[in-house]
């Protein structure tokens, strides 16, 4: 009788444990941070006004998310999407005063071109030489407008390929390792056919997915992920909750041995709750039986 009282005190200090927030979240900080920087510049507020109303539509839900004691994973994904905004917005109005200065640069040239023509009417024979040595200093004058002109479209150019790049990349490296897009992020599901009946221990024929996993993980050194295990609604509960998380350790240990850090990945169980199909047929038991892999943006 006492081991159950002890045990039944254990898992109500568990849960309560993972009911409490922390009191900031970091993620959410950075993106209020960022979102205030982008507000006092004015190059931003002038020329990207948009794309600054949108970064601060999507902090005031990231809040809002925060204020209701979301979960820690929805509210990072909001303050992450709240700095892609920013970024947005900064990227914007960088964009814009660079085709300013082209435009000016262009304008500048027009004008030149102007006064070298007035130039060369009003002075005709009498003052050739002050008119040619006139006429290079301009020449070279639009040759620096136009070189700096062509320079920052270059720079800008350079930039678009290089986030398309980027992007084109990481979407082909979650193709690889068939993630999905959910409302929690990026998932990759592991079925129960990785682990023997029953067991915890990663068969030899799941070692290429958890190489693929691996690999993304050390091509993207920023990415952090939360390993989450489940079983279907066959048996006892208790020993459910537990196969569940010792799959979830069992994937995140040979991650581990795979060269990811280890500080990189948490896990969770949840044995045999949020199914994803009906526990009444096989089939849907068979996918209820799997380990979930949500990959942070």
């Amino acid at each position: 009788m006492n081991n159950r009282i002890l045990l039944a005190a254990t898992i109500t200090a568990t849960f309560a444990a993972c009911s409490s927030m922390p009191d900031r979240n970091a993620t959410l900080d950075e993106a209020r941070s960022r979102y205030n920087s982008a507000q006092n510049d004015p190059q931003v507020a002038a020329l990207a006004p948009v794309e600054l109303k949108n970064a601060g539509d999507s902090l005031r839900v990231a809040d809002k998310a925060w204020t209701d004691r979301s979960n820690t994973v929805t509210v990072d994904h909001l303050a992450y999407m709240t700095n892609q905004r920013v970024t947005i917005a900064q990227e914007t109005a960088s964009s814009k005063a660079a085709e300013a200065i082209t435009a000016g640069a262009a304008a500048e040239r027009d004008r030149l071109r102007l006064a070298s023509r007035t130039n060369e009417a009003n002075l005709a024979q009498q003052k050739l030489a002050v008119s040619q040595q006139s006429n290079a200093e301009k020449a070279a004058a639009l040759a620096n407008a136009e070189s700096a002109a062509a320079a920052t479209a270059a720079a800008t150019a350079l930039r678009e390929q290089a986030n398309a790049a980027r992007l084109n990349d990481l979407e082909m490296q979650l193709q690889e390792i068939s993630a999905k897009k959910t409302e929690r992020g990026m998932v990759v599901t592991l079925g129960d056919v990785l682990f023997d009946t029953g067991q915890s221990r990663l068969v030899a024929a799941g070692a290429p997915n958890m190489i693929k996993l691996a690999d993304f993980f050390k091509r993207n050194p920023q990415r952090t992920a939360l390993i989450e295990g489940f079983t279907d609604s066959t048996g006892n509960a208790n020993a459910n909750y537990d196969l569940s998380g010792r799959r979830a350790n069992a994937v995140m240990t040979a991650l581990v041995n795979l060269g990811v850090p280890a500080d990189r990945l948490n896990t969770r169980a949840h044995g045999a709750d949020h199914p994803t199909a009906d526990n009444a047929t096989a089939a849907g038991r068979q996918l209820n039986r799997r380990v979930e892999i949500i990959i942070a943006q």
